[in-house]
């Protein structure tokens, strides 16, 4: 879409409160040759979404203030994240189920680090060809 160069790496949003599953969704996602940012609490999610237009959400559902299913129906609403792509993280297999229409992939947890890893490369914009 535009002229960025194919070295740049496409963003990924990891909205999880809890610190170590962050960092191992973090590290997933490097590996799968995407930017990380992880951000910590729903608020924070939505004014960074309101300023970045990431490739890739990994969301969790129970975050503090906000929750992932208004973050969801948050990107799902915005034209400008038409095209991001977003995978539910979540224990909660039952409100996993309720949303999964509204998402990408739904990975209940605990998510392992090589099937995440794998997904998200999945999940890259083919823009590298040519």
């Amino acid at each position: 879409m535009t002229g960025e160069t194919s070295s740049k790496k496409p963003l990924a949003f990891i909205i999880e409160d809890e610190q170590e599953q962050a960092e191992i969704f973090s590290r997933a996602l490097q590996m799968a040759e995407f930017e990380t940012e992880v951000i910590r609490n729903g608020n924070a999610a939505l004014e960074r979404l309101a300023a970045a237009v990431p490739t890739l959400v990994v969301l969790d559902l129970h975050l503090p203030y906000v929750s992932g299913a208004d973050i969801l129906q948050s990107i799902r609403a915005d034209a400008r994240l038409a095209d991001t792509r977003v995978i539910l993280a979540t224990a909660d297999p039952q409100m996993a189920e309720m949303l999964q229409e509204k998402s990408d992939l739904v990975l209940i947890k605990p998510v392992s680090f090589y099937q995440l890893r794998d997904l998200a490369a999945r999940l890259r914009p083919s823009d590298t060809v040519g």
